[in-house]
């Protein structure tokens, strides 16, 4: 039996879905170990494709100080003891690590009581929890260090496209947003150089429907859309944070991008993320943007989107869960 583990944020959560998904589709049902912190249980507190959720009170380390360090520390300590319990239930034998604070206790539980553990990191900057356990790991699957395929939907793949000219920009913060890419939304929407599809998020949507419609500015805007595939399909060029499974969303749909890195996260990785593609020469990374970074001929355009393909490779949930289950 398998257990996947991790969470706390959107970025580590769509990859146990995926794995989760995978495993179903083989008629394995496995359990998941997440926190009661962050979205683990909106995510899959109601989904039927596991065999049972386990949300134990566990929060992150990073951070914190003092007291505040300590008890995680130690609540985290009490949690991987009892994994003891959930591991011998189920008859575990393989933890697979999505990452994040959620994925602490279970892990560490993985090493303590001798099952197979495996973790997924999506980061180019490698978090502090998979550097403390990758020496315990039976194997570390990862794009940026190892070449191994990102997991994403089939969808972006099917609708990749190679762009050679610039039309459309979209713009894309995040399920709640990001200022400072709505601000540069709203410079370029006022030149009318080119169509806007803008992802608002929700905390921003009022502040960017006021901007366009006191504007009277023809921007297709919305706070978020489950179906954001079809809205990048449209798109010539993003613009964009730079966290691993967007940025892979970008790559699969062969959609060059600018990057703008959310400068506060952890160890800065989303910076590490685009700086991974932009060393290729396939896009463009600024902490600040500006207009004349989206002026590219289109030979750049169609040169980026030619060979964006290939750096990400379709079926990567396969293509993980094969390997773990071989062992």
């Amino acid at each position: 039996m398998v257990a996947i583990s991790g969470g706390g944020t959107g970025g580590h959560l769509v990859i146990a879905k995926a794995l989760k998904d995978e495993l179903n589709k083989r008629g394995i049902q496995p359990i998941f170990i997440g926190s009661t912190h962050g979205q683990d249980m909106k995510w899959f507190g109601d989904d039927k494709g596991w065999s049972q959720t386990y949300f134990l009170p566990t929060s992150g380390v990073v951070n914190k100080k003092g007291l505040a360090k300590l008890h995680s520390l130690t609540n985290i300590l009490t949690y991987t003891l009892k994994t003891r319990q959930i591991f011998k239930k189920h008859n575990i034998k393989k933890v697979i690590s999505v990452g994040g604070y959620s994925a602490a206790a279970a892990s560490f539980g993985a090493v303590m009581f001798h099952k197979e553990l495996y973790i997924h990191e999506q980061n180019a900057y490698m978090g502090r929890l998979n550097k403390i356990l990758q020496p315990f790991a039976k194997r570390l699957f990862s794009t940026f260090f190892y070449n191994d395929p990102y997991p994403i939907r089939d969808e972006f793949f099917k609708k990749a496209r190679v762009r050679d000219k610039l039309e459309t920009i979209i713009f894309l913060g995040g399920s709640q947003g990001a200022k400072a890419i709505n601000d540069f939304a709203f410079e370029v929407a006022k030149t009318k150089q080119y169509h806007i599809i803008h992802q608002t998020g929700e905390r921003d949507y009022q502040r960017c429907k006021e901007f366009y419609d006191t504007h009277r500015l023809d921007v297709d805007y919305f706070a978020f859309d489950t179906n954001l595939v079809d809205k990048i399909a449209q798109a010539d060029m993003a613009v964009s944070r730079a966290g691993a499974s967007t940025l892979f969303e970008l790559v699969s749909n062969q959609l060059p991008a600018l990057f703008v890195p959310y400068p506060y996260a952890a160890g800065n990785h989303q910076y590490y993320n685009a700086k991974w593609l932009v060393d290729k020469k396939l896009g463009f990374l600024s902490t600040n943007p500006t207009i004349q970074m989206l002026e590219q001929s289109n030979d750049t355009i169609k040169y980026i989107s030619t060979n964006l393909k290939g750096i990400n490779t379709p079926h990567a949930s396969k293509y993980i869960i094969d390997n773990i289950l071989k062992d």
